[in-house]
Order: structure tokens, then sequence, then C-alpha cells
């Protein structure tokens, strides 16, 4: 059976696809070995061969050499078979080529479709292939139209889908716009390769950084976390692995050149280039520029950061709307609370009046009280006489009358469980985002809820600015 003309029409499609002969000729193999079968029935047993010097489907039905046929499809007597091959016996399996097929228009039509399905599939395999290794990436395309808000970008051999989430707020691309993006992750659909782009992701602020400062591309300076609030602020911490080079002034080129460029293309987002360092309480002082910082405690199992500022500092701490906070959080990876070293202070003042209540109480051992958690006589009447031993190196006996002292004047009424007048604080919290820290896969958590005035009832926020007195 010729089909030379299916033959140059899957030529075509492999010359303008990119799709191997190989692959093309198994699928026309395939598609006639389908259509042979339902043919001839789906109960025979078929090969299909490509003659490539011919340029011809080779069609053979393999039948069983039997004394006496009762499936003429799978069988064939012995007689017949050796006038075919005059050396087979019964037992044998015979190949026999089916010299005219006849296949119909719409035998020929379910072939044609069944090749053309399995060059989708090649060209969806191809495609995918040649795109998964270019995740995290930055990518150019052209924008094409939009889709339920989601922008359409040509990429030459394939769209790709640019969400609408990730889409920096206020940018309003057109169609033929140039658009550059980081190329997050390649999914197999059932409508083929799906490739996702973003320009919100950290990661796409740090790909462009790589683009426009050498020493970063080279591996003298490295980025070591990222953090943003698309189209308003950024924060990249870098550092440098030669001492004679300032990775901060690396990064932000002659005149501001090379920032200015990254700012640029992100819409005129601010970008905040930090140093970083291993050692936590000095990186998170830089990540919490321009504020200066007076204190910070470290909780590394919990992975909090309380911070205490003065008071004329702690609008630049927490930043507009909270954003300096939210992006030191992001940037750390820890939960960044920032607290008023003055009001703070006279909340703890507040806490140690309410324990001087106690007459078996004296100052310095109120404050050590506040030390340990122990805020008012509310806490105190519910600590165990044991645990007093060990917070005020007092001997158990003493212990016990202070505990029964203390029981005996809430009974009476004469004394307050809480502070008569409470503080109100100045605060802020920030739980991250996302982990700014970069990771392998570019993967970011989905708590992205900012909270505020935590800080207000946390006992390490006392500690902290009860250090400083």
């Amino acid at each position: 059976m010729s089909f030379s003309e299916l033959g140059k029409v899957i030529e075509v499609l492999g010359k303008e696809r990119g799709i191997e002969k190989g692959i093309v000729v198994k699928a026309i193999e395939q598609a006639f070995l389908v259509t042979a079968r339902k043919k001839f029935g789906i109960q025979g047993e078929y090969e299909t061969r490509y003659n490539d010097s011919d340029d011809d489907i080779e069609i053979y039905q393999y039948k069983n050499v039997v004394e006496t046929v009762r499936d003429s499809i799978i069988e064939i007597n012995l007689e017949d078979a050796q006038g075919l091959d005059e050396d087979v016996e019964i037992g044998d399996q015979l190949g026999i080529r089916i010299e005219n097929p006849n296949f119909t228009r719409v035998d020929v039509q379910t072939a044609r479709q069944i090749i053309f399905q399995k060059v989708r599939d090649a060209e969806r395999e191809i495609l995918f292939a040649e795109f998964k290794h270019r995740e995290g990436e930055l990518i150019t395309g052209i924008a094409r139209r939009y889709e339920r808000g989601n922008i359409i970008v040509d990429l030459g051999k394939a769209d790709a889908v640019l969400p609408r989430r990730e889409i920096i707020y206020g940018e309003n691309f057109k169609s033929g716009d140039r658009i550059q993006a980081y190329l997050t992750e390649v999914v197999m659909t059932n409508r083929g390769p799906e490739i996702r782009l973003s320009r919100t992701s950290p990661m796409f602020l740090v790909k462009l950084f790589e683009i426009e400062v050498p020493e970063i591309q080279d591996g003298t300076i490295e980025v070591r976390s990222a953090a943003r609030e698309p189209g308003q602020r950024a924060k990249i911490a870098v550092i440098s692995v030669d001492k004679d080079i300032d990775p901060v002034g690396a990064c932000v080129g002659m005149k501001g050149s090379r920032v200015q460029n990254v700012v640029n293309e992100l819409q005129g987002e601010k970008i905040d280039i930090v140093k970083w360092s291993d050692d936590l309480e000095t990186f998170a002082r830089a990540a919490l520029a321009p504020a200066d910082i007076t204190s910070i405690m470290l909780d590394n199992e919990e992975k909090i950061l309380d911070v205490v500022v003065d008071e004329d500092q702690l609008a630049l701490a927490i930043g507009r709307r909270g954003q300096n906070v939210r992006l030191a959080a992001m940037l750390t990876g820890y939960k960044v609370n920032i607290i008023s070293k003055v009001k703070l202070q006279e909340k703890i003042n507040k806490a140690v009046e309410n324990l001087l209540q106690l007459p078996e109480v004296n100052d310095t051992q109120a404050q050590v009280l506040v030390q340990n958690g122990i805020e008012s006589i509310g806490d105190f009447s519910g600590v165990e006489a044991s645990l007093l031993v060990d917070i005020l190196q007092i001997t158990q006996e003493d212990a016990e009358a202070m505990v029964k002292a203390t029981l005996a004047v809430i009974e009476k009424g004469e004394v307050e469980f809480q502070p008569e007048e409470e503080v109100e604080m100045v605060s802020a919290s920030a739980v991250p985002a996302y982990n700014g820290l970069i990771q392998n896969d570019g993967s970011e958590s989905q708590d992205d809820k900012d909270k505020f005035s935590d800080a207000e009832r946390r006992l390490r926020e006392e500690l902290a600015a009860f250090k400083l007195k």
C-alpha cells in the first residue's frame, strides 16, 4: 500500500516541529496497526512495518498452523501454510503479508488522525523536555492575549502563562509587548505542557541581579536571601567570597546604574541591598535598616526575633503599613517582633508593682519573677513552690511559706490580680509570608497572613526590655 502523500505530510510536520523521523515512522506503524485490527478482526495478531525504500507500509497477519481450522482469523491449515512456506509444521506460527488491504477512505482517515495525534503527543513531550530543564531561569516572550486575566506569552515554540497573581500590581501589558519573567515550573496537563511564569517571585529579583552584576554570575558574590512586596519594596541579602570586594557596592554599581536597571524592570520597586552575615543578630540589624536597633533576643527553636527599639526608631523599624518588619521577617525566615523600649519598660514596672502587693515578695524578687514570665499575682497564684525555689534561689520552706501567705492575701481580697492600668503597647509583629532564604526548588510557603500586636502578650518582649534596665 502506497502512502507517499501521507508520508510527505508527516515529513513536513517533522521538519517544522523538530520531531525525529523515527518517532514519525513509529506513529505511522502504530496507526496502521490499529486500522488493520479494526478491519481484519481485533482478535488477530498483526504487525506493521515501514519500508523506507518503497515508501510503503507492510502489514503482516500471524496465524497458527493447525490441522483443522476453527477460526480463520488466527488459524491456517497445514496445506495452505506449506503453500506459503514449505518448511512450516503444525504448531508453528506463520506471518502472512496482506498484499492488498483495500483500506477505505474512512480507514485512511482514521490512520491519519492517529498519526497526527501521535505527532502532537511527541511534540508535547519535546516541548516539555525542552522547557522543563529551564525551570528557574529568566525567560523573554511576547504578550499575545489575555485569558481570564492571565497573559498568554509567546515564547516562539510554545505559549506560556503569566497568571494574574504573578503580575506586578499596576502593570498593564498590551499585545505585542515584550515580557521578561521567571519560569517557575513546567507541568504536563491534558492539553500539553503548561509553562508558568512569574514577575512577583523573589527569585525574579535574584535573576535580574544575576544579569546586571557580573560578580554574581561568576560566583564572587552570592545572593543568600531575598524578600519582596512586588511593585513596592524589596530587600536582597548578598555576601562576597572575596574580602576585597564590597558586595553591596558591586550590586549598586557606578552611580547606582546596576540596581537602577533592576528597579526599572520592576516598575520602580524600591530595593534595599543588605550585607549578609552568618551571625543572625548582625544580619537582623541590617535587615531592619534604616532603623537603629537597641537590642535583639533570639529564639532559634521557635524561630522568633524580639527586637527592642527606642521610641524615635519605632516607626522606621515597622515601616509604612508594617512593610519594613514584614520584609525583614521574610529575609531572615524568622518571626520578627518590634517593641518600643519605653512603653515596654512601663508595662514591666506595672507588673513589678502588682507583685509587690504580696508581703513576702521584695523588689528584687518581683523583678526576677517578671523576668521569668510571672507578671502578676494572678500568674503567681498558680506557681508551684518547687518552681519558686529554682527561680528565686530560696529554700523549699521559704517557697511554701510564700505560697501560703499569697493564698491568704488573695482570700481576703486585698490585692489586684492584674496591674491596675494596662500600658498601651506600641508594637508590631510579622510572620514570614514565605521563606526568604533561597531554596533549590524556589518554593514558597502559603502562610501569608501578617499579624500585628501579637508582641504585646509575649513574655520575650518583657524580657528583652527588662534586661535593658
